[in-house]
């Protein structure tokens, strides 16, 4: 099991989200996040969506957080970025900050 991955991410959060200053609500992050998932679905570039979508500001860099090991990321993004393989993409993931959709990159 690794003890390491990379990833990047798309956060998209609402009102009431950990750390959150956005104004749209859960309902209308659901049905965004769900919207991007589909164009991913469809080959669009993760990058571009993120740069253009994320609320992280990872979003600059194409969503990319860079290397993390364990217990640095909350549970359910950890879980999912650990599980999958290299170039994986999960599908949408929910944490206290919004929700997200992962790609492993490393």
């Amino acid at each position: 099991m690794a003890d390491q991955v990379r990833a990047s991410h798309i956060l998209l959060m609402y009102q009431g989200s950990e750390r959150s200053t956005a104004t749209r609500s859960q309902e209308e992050a659901k049905t965004l996040i769900n919207e991007i998932n589909t164009q991913l679905e469809g080959g669009a570039d993760f990058s571009e969506l993120a740069k253009k979508h994320s609320d992280c500001p990872s979003a600059k860099s194409g969503g990319d957080l860079g290397p993390f090991g364990r217990g640095q990321m909350v549970g359910a993004f950890e879980e999912s970025a650990f599980g999958m393989d290299v170039g994986g993409r999960s599908g949408v993931i929910e944490t206290p900050f919004g929700y997200h959709l992962i790609t492993r990159t490393g």
